[in-house]
């Protein structure tokens, strides 16, 4: 990963937007500017320098993963550090903070350490995030890790093919499926495993629990994980039994919604376009009020990161992007289906980075 390149380029959009310094606090963005993972750090940045601060927990780690910034130990306080520091460089008049990313109690903490005269005026909330946008482009390095590790999801889910069974409590097939994670070389999971089997695949978001798999009826598994701080992020859903034919009839159409949605996929389409592939099929079929959520999100450092392809989104997708598509129909006290792929985007169009089966298997 080529962080200089990458402060490089943060420093040409620090300089349009007229301030002379920044304070980086959101770890996902330190990680990406200068390489560092540990939990505790700020970054301060000005158009000639970059320091990072963090305790001495992380003196060794730190030595080894940050190149392209100073790393300064300090006690306590990384963010008070980094402001302090920000505000004693000769020319840096103002320093932008991200206040999406600050709580109020947190920019009082550091204007409360600066030098009364400055307290009111230095730190300035920037109009729109800074780095997040670079961070949607992702490089060669990122959309290989990002394949592997939707890859290695792929694999996890051929294996969960032949552990599903009726009669299985939810919590066991989501351990079974993080452990197999762990053996393929996961850091951890992108997010808590989602395991939904029969009424409870009509929860969009059913984390696993003790009920058990039914004889008869829909599974959802929604899982990511995560390679070289990178997320994954797939969903499929298969039938225990035989489905009746209202259930293969939703399942086709959300697969044709997906695949719809996938194939408007390209650079210089808008997020708000790709929704649209998905939500008209899903309106001639009659299930549009059971679709509930946004076709998808882009995924990186965070498994929820921008732009967010949902209705009316008019961010244009642009090459190297990697977003999810992933609609789904939610029938309370019925069933659900979710269908989720990740895509990156090309020049040329979309490239399906979760390959596994989409068909719908009968178990």
């Amino acid at each position: 990963m080529d962080h200089f390149r990458r402060l490089g380029l943060l420093r040409r959009r620090l300089t349009k937007t007229g301030l002379s310094g920044l304070l980086v606090t959101h770890l996902p963005d330190l990680r990406y500017l200068s390489g560092f993972t540990g939990s505790s750090a700020a970054l301060a940045v000005t158009r000639r320098a970059a320091r990072l601060f963090t305790d001495g927990r992380y003196t060794a780690q730190a030595a080894e993963e940050v190149t392209a910034a100073q790393v300064q130990i300090v006690p306590s306080a990384p963010a008070v550090a980094a402001a302090q520091w920000l505000a004693a460089q000769p020319g840096v008049e103002s320093a932008g903070f991200d206040p999406v990313r600050t709580s109020v109690a947190e920019l009082a903490r550091w204007r409360g350490e600066l030098p009364s005269r400055l307290r009111r005026s230095f730190l300035t909330p920037l109009a729109a995030p800074l780095v997040e946008p670079l961070r949607r482009i992702k490089d060669e390095d990122e959309l290989a890790l990002m394949a592997e590790a939707a890859l290695a999801g792929c694999r996890l889910f051929e294996h969960m093919l032949g552990f599903i069974r009726p009669g299985l409590a939810e919590f066991e097939v989501a351990a079974e499926l993080e452990y197999r994670a762990r053996l393929l070389g996961a850091e951890g999971m992108s997010f808590e495993t989602i395991v939904a089997s029969g009424v409870r695949s009509a929860l969009p978001h059913g984390r696993a629990t003790a009920a058990r798999l039914p004889r008869r009826g829909f599974v959802t598994l929604d899982f990511g994980i995560i390679l070289g701080g990178y997320c994954s992020d797939m969903t499929r859903t298969v039938y225990l039994g035989r489905p009746r034919a209202e259930e293969r009839n939703a399942y086709e159409a959300v697969l044709e919604a997906q695949e719809a949605a996938v194939a408007a996929v390209s650079s210089g389409a808008s997020c708000g376009e790709v929704d649209e592939a998905a939500r008209g099929v899903l309106r001639r079929a009659g299930l549009a009020e059971a679709f509930s959520h946004s076709t998808g999100h882009g995924v990186g450092l965070e498994i929820h990161e921008s732009p967010r392809v949902g209705a009316g989104q008019t961010t244009r997708l642009l090459p190297g992007m990697v977003i999810t598509i992933e609609p789904g129909i939610y029938l309370a006290g019925k069933f659900g289906i979710r269908i989720e792929d990740m895509v990156a985007v090309t020049r040329s169009g979309g490239q399906v980075l979760t390959p596994a089966p989409k068909a719908l298997i009968e178990l």
